[in-house]
Order: structure tokens, then sequence, then C-alpha cells
């Protein structure tokens, strides 16, 4: 059954110019551990909600949700007045857009590749 009618929030990005010393932090603080994908991404496990760590610059966290048909969404999100930011790219695990609701928050939807078969 699609989810698409109220997607969940599914994953929490954050991003961290030090990222082994974020990671570090919220093993010791957290208990977290992680999936190593190469040496910029780190995918969290054990925090509740799906979450990862980019190196990268300093920006707010970015919340994902998630849509069994991606580009019904991202049509969805057009319409409703976003600034599409990242339109869809492939990752490991499935596809995702990025955009920026009217009130400036940058979110993100992904879709896992069974659910778009």
């Amino acid at each position: 059954m699609s989810q698409d009618a109220h997607p969940p929030i599914d994953y929490i990005e954050f991003t961290s110019p030090e990222l082994e010393k974020t990671q570090a932090f919220f093993s010791e603080a957290f208990g977290w551990s992680y999936i190593d994908y190469g040496p910029d991404y780190r995918d969290i496990q054990g925090a509740g909600l799906g979450g990862g760590i980019v190196r990268g610059d300093l920006r707010p966290p970015l919340p994902v949700l998630k849509a069994d048909d991606l580009e019904a969404m991202l049509a969805r999100v057009k319409a409703a007045g976003a600034e599409i930011t990242k339109e869809i790219f492939s990752f490991p695990g499935g596809r995702r857009f990025q955009f920026r609701e009217p009130g400036g928050t940058e979110m993100a939807v992904w879709s896992a590749p069974e659910a778009e078969a």
C-alpha cells in the first residue's frame, strides 16, 4: 500500500566537516553504530529513525520523507510551490530529490527501488 497520501519522515541527514569526530561523538554519547559507505558517508544504525552523516560544510539537518512514486511526489511538491534544489538522482539504495519549501526549509524525498518496480 502506498504511503504517498501522507509520506512519513523516514530519515534525517546531518553534515559535518569533521565526520570522524561527529561519528565518535554520536557513538559515545548515544551508542549509535554505523555502516560506512565510502570515506564521506556513514549510515546511522540504532537511532530509532534512519539517519546518516555526510562529510561537508555545516547545514541544518535534512529531513527526508519516503514515497513510493518519486516522480508523482516531485510533481506534487512542485505544484505546492517548492523550489527544487536537486533533481532526482540515484544513490546506493534508491533515488531522491531535494527541495526548499516556501518558508525556506530544505527537505528531500526518497524512494527505494522495490517501491518503484
